[in-house]
């Protein structure tokens, strides 16, 4: 019996259907003409949540959120020409902070191409210096052969995203017209359209990871294992990550065998949750400013997890330090930007820290290990003891500051913000801010950013997109230039109902350029830098349907914050501040702490 298909249509939903059989669950899609037989393909397939955004740098982005709080690769769709260009600010990002997106572009047939045709660019292998793997899938054919080649590039678009390494990829998919399912094309079998219906994917996907139960027996752990052994002083840190739910249980387990500190980065998520915290450090950026200080802490090993650190104060004291160095995280990048590290190995930090307490703890019964436990003792208080100093400093000249700043903002957020919630840290003063000023709590508080490139352009709906995948009370710390290169995210914020919770530090420009040298260029700093706007967001908020306050005091943003929680939809509560200002309250702790540590 013949059918007439349309061969674009089978095509696109024979590659859908593989992508269901493999456990995707969202694409976002920008609309456009070319993209048609890929925007139908998803529409019609009840198993995939769709999201439709205009606008597709914010599309991207909001992929980017919906696949990090998700933990599942997300379907991106747009056009052909620029609006290929637009998704890439996303897919770097992506790159960088190994998320997995499968980036499907529409794309003009090859008698179209360098011929002038309209919305037509050269698409091939456009974002390739920023992904895991590209494929031109070609045009589609309507054959046994032609089918099992789509369902393959979709099982592999999957393995290459999120199995073999986690990251984004590029499908780009040339069409002729017609696009439409009822503009027929071809006759043919029934037995190809059902083979076209049917999963082809058998299993569904497993995290990445190296889960070996033998890496004790592996030369690089013994290597390290070795160097724990000879070392009295030993520091660990843990980076930006997402870490699996057992990591800080492990790394507090390792940490006291050793009887070492744990630099705790705000965005390493271990600060938060009911586990213990007695060895975690979190005002370093704090103390490590002090050269008198920094001049005694010479530590003979460091152990490494998670990504690159946020701390400038970390980031010097690591350049200054010429001590052996190990970075273990899921895919062994490396993290090093001083590029003084020994290595970087792939494997679970959580199983490392495991495997590792247990091979030490079994080197204790010889009686061998840790003959300078003394010193090691001595190595842990003098981190605790300047911990608890800055923490002090921190409670009178920050905490009980007077005026609207910066600093105090994070301190306000942590105390109020429900337990079980999201905290979505902007680029660029936001996440250093709540890396330098977020103490240690038992609430569970689940910290994201976007520090694979740091930018600051798609925050916005890089949050909409974590919320929507996670849905959990989400709050958004932002500055006014992260929010006015995205705006347009508000649109997705309005059309889904998402009730994002944003916190809008507000300096007129940007203010992260004051801890600058070139601050004291005057007027260049002024007009090339800071670049005031002298906007009115209340404007922009109420035109995409949010709710807006402006509060002037500590106690109206504590009222106001705590009642953005019962909104149903998104609330912008805005803290306009000094940058001048705020600037001298960090310097004053800043040197009050070092005076204190002399």
């Amino acid at each position: 019996m013949k059918i007439k298909i349309n061969r674009s249509i089978l095509w696109t939903e024979s590659f859908v259907n593989e992508l269901v059989s493999a456990g995707i669950k969202y694409v976002c899609i920008s609309p456009g003409s070319r993209n048609t037989p890929l925007t139908l393909a998803f529409a019609r397939n009840k198993k995939i949540r769709s999201y439709i955004l205009v606008d597709e740098r914010s599309c991207a982005f909001f992929a980017l959120g919906l696949a990090k709080s998700s933990n599942t690769p997300v379907v991106l769709v747009c056009t052909s020409g620029t609006a290929t260009a637009e998704f890439y600010p996303a897919i770097i990002e992506a790159y960088q902070q190994r998320v997995p997106l499968i980036v499907c572009t529409a794309d003009r047939p090859p008698e179209l191409q360098g011929v002038g045709a309209n919305q037509t660019i050269n698409q091939n292998n456009l974002y390739k210096n920023h992904i895991c793997w590209f494929v031109d899938v070609g045009l589609p054919q309507p054959s046994l052969k032609g089918i099992r080649h789509i369902k393959a590039i979709a099982q592999r678009g999957v393995f290459e995203s999120f199995v073999k390494s986690k990251g984004p990829v590029h499908l780009n998919f040339p069409f002729r017209k017609p696009f439409e399912p009822e503009s027929y094309t071809d006759e043919i079998n029934n037995d190809l359209l059902e083979f076209s219906k049917n999963f082809s994917f058998k299993q569904q996907f497993a995290l990445n990871g190296k889960d070996s139960k033998n890496i004790k027996n592996q030369k690089w752990f013994r290597e390290i294992a070795g160097m724990i052994i000879k070392s009295k002083r030993i520091l660990i840190i843990a980076g930006p990550e997402n870490y699996n739910s057992a990591f800080p249980a492990n790394v507090m387990n390792l940490a006291k065998e050793l009887c070492c500190p744990i630099i705790a980065d705000g965005c390493s998520n271990i600060r938060f949750g009911s586990h213990d915290k007695d060895y975690i450090i979190s005002n370093f950026d704090a103390f490590l400013r002090s050269e008198s200080f920094t001049r005694k802490l010479k530590p003979d090993l460091i152990l490494h997890f998670g990504r690159t650190i946020t701390s400038k104060a970390l980031d010097t004291f690591l350049e200054n330090c010429n001590t052996a160095r190990y970075m273990i995280n899921d895919s062994g990048d490396w993290f090093d930007p001083s590029n003084k590290a020994l290595g970087a190995f792939d494997c679970k930090p959580f199983l490392f820290c495991e495997k590792m307490t247990e091979f030490l703890e079994k080197k204790k019964l010889t009686k061998k290990f840790f003959p300078g436990k003394r010193d090691a003792e001595s190595w842990l208080d003098r981190f605790l003891n300047a911990d608890k100093i800055s923490q002090k400093i921190k409670s009178s000249v920050i905490e009980k500051s007077k005026p609207l700043n910066e600093t105090r903002i994070i301190s306000e957020i942590l105390k109020l913000i429900p337990s079980g919630s999201q905290i979505m840290l902007s680029n660029s003063l936001p996440v250093r801010d709540f890396d330098s000023f977020a103490q240690c709590s038992g609430k569970q508080i689940t910290v994201f950013n976007n520090r694979g490139a740091s930018g600051i352009d798609g925050i916005i709906s890089t949050a909409l997109g974590i919320k929507t995948g996670c849905n959990k009370p989400t709050v958004l710390i932002t500055g006014d230039l992260a929010f006015y290169y995205d705006i347009n995210g508000l649109l997705a914020a309005k059309k889904y109902s998402l009730p994002l919770i944003i916190i809008l530090v507000n300096n007129n420009g940007g203010g992260i350029f004051h801890i600058l040298p070139i601050s004291n260029y005057g007027k260049v700093f002024n007009d090339f830098f800071t670049t005031p706007h002298n906007l009115d967001f209340s404007h922009f908020v109420r035109a995409f349907g949010g709710n807006y306050k402006k509060v002037k005091s500590w106690s109206g943003f504590r009222t106001v914050f705590k009642n953005s929680f019962k909104g149903k939809n998104f609330s912008v509560i805005e803290i306009q501040t000094k940058a001048a200002q705020s600037l001298k309250l960090r310097k004053k702790f800043w040197n009050e702490v070092s005076k204190k540590l002399k």
